[in-house]
């Protein structure tokens, strides 16, 4: 049981360090609506990688490879719907908290996990790593199968969160800092949104 417990923490950590459109919506949501509403989003995975895991063990390895392409495409222009969003907040320059911002605590779980569930990765993770320590585990007992679990989702998001109050801390700085860290994650989201639909389009 060990052993997969490590693996889940080594990958999750991983996961949680490596630059992505994940990260860059993260750092979006901290300069708009302040670290503290945007920690529930960092539970995100939580709501997307359920599906992802049962649809890549079961659906996904019976589709074409296009199918991927189609998601990478959809996910790509989501991404730059959300980039479109934090490039509106940066040329407004209002960064005060508003009825609205409360409001979207729940909205950026949500919209966290469609990206995620649009994003080829966690797909790509689980089919070709994620999945097979999965049945691994889960071949000696649902015990070991779920230590894997617990120790990858545990690093995953404390790793996020530790990146949100991070960011949270820097923005709080001033108001300058806060609009440059906006800034910089509308360019991220927007470089992260091409790339996706042009490599999803190349592929298809």
């Amino acid at each position: 049981m060990w052993p997969f417990l490590l693996q889940g923490l080594v990958l999750g950590g991983t996961a949680s360090a490596q630059p992505g459109p994940f990260q860059a919506y993260l750092l979006s949501q901290v300069t708009r609506n302040g670290w503290r509403r945007t920690l529930p989003a960092s539970l995100a995975p939580l709501i997307s990688d359920g599906p992802v895991i049962v649809l890549v063990l079961i659906v996904l390895t019976q589709l074409p490879a296009r199918a991927l392409s189609l998601i990478e495409i959809v996910g790509g222009l989501f991404i730059m719907y959300l980039a479109w969003g934090a490039g509106q907040t940066f040329l407004n320059g209002t960064y005060e908290q508003t009825a609205e911002q409360t409001e979207s605590q729940n909205q950026s779980v949500w919209e966290a996990a469609i990206m995620n569930l649009l994003n080829p990765n966690p797909y790509l993770f689980w089919s070709a790593i994620g999945g097979p320590i999965l049945l691994d585990g889960w071949h000696i007992s649902a015990a070991t199968a779920g230590a894997f679990l617990i120790g990858m989702y545990s690093a995953l998001l404390g790793g996020m969160i530790l990146f949100i109050l991070f960011f949270g801390f820097v923005g709080a700085l001033s108001t300058r800092a806060n609009r440059i860290l906006n800034g910089i994650s509308a360019i991220i989201l927007l470089a992260f949104g091409l790339w996706k639909l042009w490599s999803g389009v190349t592929n298809f």
